[in-house]
């Protein structure tokens, strides 16, 4: 396990949240830049801790778990659980560190919240890392995500906690060893006093039945449009089933300096651990 502090601070309205921070290992570096992670839909902080301490060589890297998640208190009103409401609690956190220029990376939902963080506030963006989304949603996917999210049955074991994982999941990473396995499911399940469950809150999944059918399926093509000044490192996995091919070519269109790799052999969403994946982030860093 990386080295990393926590870190609490307090939503405007009122949740304690939590976010890992690993401190930059380069002691000549004074003033590091600060790369801020951000996870999917039903994952949490523990998803970066191999890319941050990669990254923390040279940077240093805040992973948040987002409300309803983690280590994160869980919000009272299941409608809160929206993009929006992240948002604002990444700014309550950016202002409280007091970050004027950070670079986003944001995987799946978090990569939502980097457009539109970056949107609001383009001055304090530095660059954009996105994993596995744009500002289109394929259905397939959405009702994919939408077929387990809020399922959140307890478990007995760490072999059976392993083997639901890879069961919801093994589609999209069919070269999986046992060990990444069972890695996976020590970063989504928790021990709650000798329980296993998923950690999460099931009620994110309140606000999600709406995308379900695809009626509240965002459009972030406007806030993608107002930052393509931005860069940008796009990564996508090749059978991703939430962004195609063509919303990618329409990205381009849009943004012909965009960065892209894309992860043969993998679905949604690419862990960022991949080789291919490291030497892409790592080139767009060493480009800013």
């Amino acid at each position: 396990m990386s080295k990393f502090n926590d870190l609490f601070y307090q939503s405007t309205d009122g949740l304690r949240l939590y976010a890992r921070d690993y401190p930059c290992q380069d002691e000549d570096i004074i003033q590091p830049e600060i790369i801020f992670c951000m996870h999917g839909l039903t994952r949490n902080s523990a998803d970066f801790d191999k890319l941050a301490k990669h990254l923390s060589q040279h940077y240093r890297v805040i992973s948040v778990d987002n409300r309803g998640r983690g280590e994160s208190a869980y919000d009272n009103n299941p409608a809160n659980y929206i993009p929006l409401t992240y948002v604002a609690d990444m700014f309550t956190l950016l202002d409280l560190l007091d970050f004027q220029k950070v670079i986003l990376c944001g995987t799946s939902m978090g990569g939502i919240m980097a457009f539109i963080m970056a949107a609001m506030q383009p001055q304090r963006i530095r660059g954009l890392i996105i994993n596995d989304v744009g500002p289109e949603l394929e259905t397939k996917g959405i009702k994919r995500i939408a077929s387990y999210v809020g399922k959140t049955s307890q478990v007995n074991s760490w072999a059976d906690a392993t083997a639901i994982t890879k069961a919801i999941n093994k589609s999209a990473f069919p070269n999986f060893t046992d060990e990444e396995w069972e890695d996976f499911a020590r970063n989504i399940f928790k021990d709650d006093n000798g329980k296993l469950r998923l950690n999460y809150d099931p009620g994110i999944a309140i606000p999600f039945k709406d995308m379900d059918t695809g009626s509240a399926a965002p459009d972030l093509w406007p806030q993608f449009e107002a930052i393509v000044s931005i860069p940008m490192l796009l990564i996508r996995g090749a059978n991703s089933d939430l962004i195609s091919s063509a919303c990618v070519e329409k990205m381009f269109k849009r943004k012909p300096d965009m960065r892209f790799a894309e992860i043969p052999e993998t679905g949604h969403a690419p862990t960022l651990n991949q080789p291919l994946s490291r030497a892409a982030i790592d080139a767009f860093l060493f480009e800013l």
